[in-house]
């Protein structure tokens, strides 16, 4: 591989030559014997392919070139480009596509693109605390480019139903699968099972939550058959204990 470059910097924003085997005297001649292929061409189809790769509904696509830095002139590819892109676990901002003249004594060009690709994602409108859940009103979608979100990001209220937050978050955080910890064990409105100690005995009601929270937390439960609310602490999904 020849990189037309001399600084770091300089060799991701700079075209890739990769002479197959059996290409490199079709490299070598093709100014000379015949006509050159047009580089506006083997770009264009770079970037039409990375565009194509990650369009979707709700998505919107950026993909920028830089300038070309070749010493060496491609022959003229008689037969449709072909152009791949690279499958990644997520998108990233610096992307290179591989374009190929396949025929015999062809050859390949990696092309490096700057990728931004839009979407809608959540992102908090108040400051939120550690243990919150996340209601409709805490949240609003907003376009943001997710090559840059490197933890990742939630676009939708069920990915985060019954779940509570692990850290807390200051207004305007975008929402992240990091920053969402365990579904609750108990939500409020759920019928629970009520466990109380009395002396050496256990007593065993069921009750309906007035709060939520997980392994730990305090919440009010209503006692199904006294009709009395009580204090109580959750101690595994859908059973809480009586406090004393």
């Amino acid at each position: 591989m020849n990189i037309f470059s001399r600084s770091l910097r300089r060799q991701l924003t700079t075209t890739c030559l990769v002479a197959l085997p059996w290409a490199a005297s079709a490299l070598a001649a093709g100014a000379a014997n015949g006509p050159a292929q047009s580089m506006a061409q083997v770009s264009a189809v770079a970037v039409q392919s990375l565009r194509q790769h990650y369009l979707a509904p709700g998505s919107r696509v950026v993909v920028g070139a830089d300038p070309f830095n070749l010493r060496m002139r491609l022959a003229a590819c008689p037969t449709a480009l072909q152009a791949t892109v690279p499958q990644q676990p997520a998108p990233t901002s610096m992307v290179t596509v591989q374009v190929r003249c396949a025929q015999p004594g062809g050859w390949i060009v990696r092309i490096p693109l700057r990728l931004q690709l839009f979407r809608h994602v959540l992102v908090t409108v108040r400051p939120l605390q550690r243990g919150d859940g996340i209601r409709p009103g805490d949240v609003r979608a907003e376009e943001r480019d997710v090559t840059r979100l490197g933890y990742g990001y939630i676009d939708s209220l069920d990915q985060v139903a019954g779940r509570t937050l692990a850290r807390p978050l200051v207004s305007g955080s975008v929402l992240t699968p990091a920053a969402m910890g365990g579904r609750r064990m108990v939500q409020a409105g759920d019928h629970v099972q009520l466990v109380a100690q009395i002396g050496d005995i256990e007593v065993r009601a069921t009750g309906i939550a007035l709060g939520g929270g997980d392994n730990g937390a305090r919440l009010r439960v209503k006692n199904d058959s006294s009709g009395r609310v009580i204090d109580a602490l959750v101690t595994a999904p859908g059973v809480v204990r009586a406090l004393p």
